[in-house]
């Protein structure tokens, strides 16, 4: 007899992160008990009668594949409603097409340069207008927002500085002039910080980074509970129509699966890796939460279970060391992305942020990020030391 969906979890928040990864939103399928969420490749479904369907009419609109995703991680970050995207570039544009022109968008001076260029490049020859402001200085910050503004757009920690922000402070200052506090969560990731609780409107995520976790798979997704809110990225969603395959769901799907495990790893790894590089001498400064002397660790210490698997530093001599030790490391690849099994290594002044130089988010270019992986601390460890020997 095929199993039916699973009536004990009809309320899926009722259970802890670990279950809900593995379970929520995702039923033994009916037609053949299959303990894994089928991929649904179908583009169109069969209507019974005009206008009269099982919840799916064209794969653009909605997939079960895709629901199932988004059930799942929306549960995750404690969210009512979740939508999932072709990329988080594409969830992060599905959202800001809620403004209109004239509208106001402030954004961390330490923020992801795919972010600042969406907005700076694309939106402001709308209309948009936009403005950079430092986001750990609450008070600055209520002096620094227009009448105008609508949007108050935080990453903690930052990409790649690793700040961290206070969001229920930055909530309460967006919403005393009318604003949404919009989090990018991408770094933290639900099962170490959960910003709707804080008083965050939207959550948005790089699916691609530890969601996914296995560097194989592109998405966006954005979580929120204002129904209102939800019903316009809905028709925004079917509208414009920037979704993933069925395949990218189920493979965004079985990363979150695994999501406690892997972030438990990362950040135990991170904090070796982060305690090591305070000895080194090339090394000027660490940026790591988990690092008592981080400007953010107290706030860290009470918003997020646990500090993450990023680390950034700067290196002793400028740009010309900075780019050779990215050069030299063996087990971290040189590449861009973040957050998956691997071990990473980037110049983001030269890389992920090359689009925010002469801008107010312009990064030092002696700066190196680190996205630490799953390999073993003691191959991780020594690849920096013989890379940092070779300077």
């Amino acid at each position: 007899m095929p199993l039916l969906a699973d009536d004990i979890f009809a309320d899926a928040n009722a259970w802890g992160f670990e279950t809900r990864a593995i379970r929520a939103g995702q039923p033994h399928d009916v037609s053949s008990g299959a303990v894994v969420t089928p991929i649904s490749l179908a583009t169109t479904f069969v209507q019974e009668e005009v206008g009269v369907n099982r919840g799916y009419l064209y794969a653009r609109v909605s997939n079960p594949t895709r629901t199932a995703l988004q059930d799942c991680l929306a549960s995750l970050e404690g969210a009512s409603h979740g939508l999932a995207f072709a990329s988080g570039m594409a969830a992060e544009d599905t959202f800001l097409r809620t403004l209109a022109p004239g509208d106001h968008i402030v954004l961390g001076d330490d923020a992801y340069g795919g972010t600042f260029r969406l907005i700076a490049h694309v939106l402001v020859p709308m209309g948009i207008t936009w403005s950079a402001v430092d986001l750990t200085d609450v008070d600055g910050l209520r002096e620094a927002m227009p009448s105008s503004t609508k949007v108050v757009w935080v990453e903690t920690p930052t990409n790649p500085s690793l700040t961290v922000i206070d969001i229920a402070a930055v909530a309460e200052a967006a919403h005393s002039v009318g604003a949404r506090l919009v989090v990018d969560n991408t770094f933290a990731t639900p099962y170490l910080q959960q910003p709707l609780s804080l008083g965050a409107d939207v959550v948005v995520h790089s699916t691609t980074k530890y969601c996914g976790g296995h560097s194989d798979v592109v998405g966006g997704f954005l979580a929120l509970n204002d129904t209102e809110l939800a019903e316009e990225l809905e028709f925004l969603q079917k509208a414009v129509g920037a979704v993933g395959s069925p395949f990218d769901n189920y493979l965004t799907l079985r990363g979150l699966k695994t999501l406690a495990v892997r972030m438990d790893r990362h950040c135990d790894s991170a904090r070796a890796v982060a305690e090591f590089l305070t000895s080194r001498p090339e090394v000027v400064e660490v940026f790591f939460p988990g690092l008592v002397d981080h400007p953010g660790h107290e706030i860290a210490v009470r918003q997020m279970k646990d500090f993450g698997g990023m680390v950034s530093f700067r290196v002793a001599g400028g740009v010309g060391p900075a780019m050779r030790l990215a050069a030299a490391t063996q087990v971290f690849v040189l590449a861009e992305s973040l957050g998956a099994v691997e071990s990473l290594i980037e110049h983001p002044g030269a890389m992920t942020h090359a689009s925010a130089v002469g801008s107010p988010l312009e990064v030092s270019d002696d700066l190196i990020r680190l996205s630490v992986g799953l390999e073993a601390i003691d191959d991780l460890i020594a690849d920096l030391t013989q890379a940092f020997d070779r300077l």
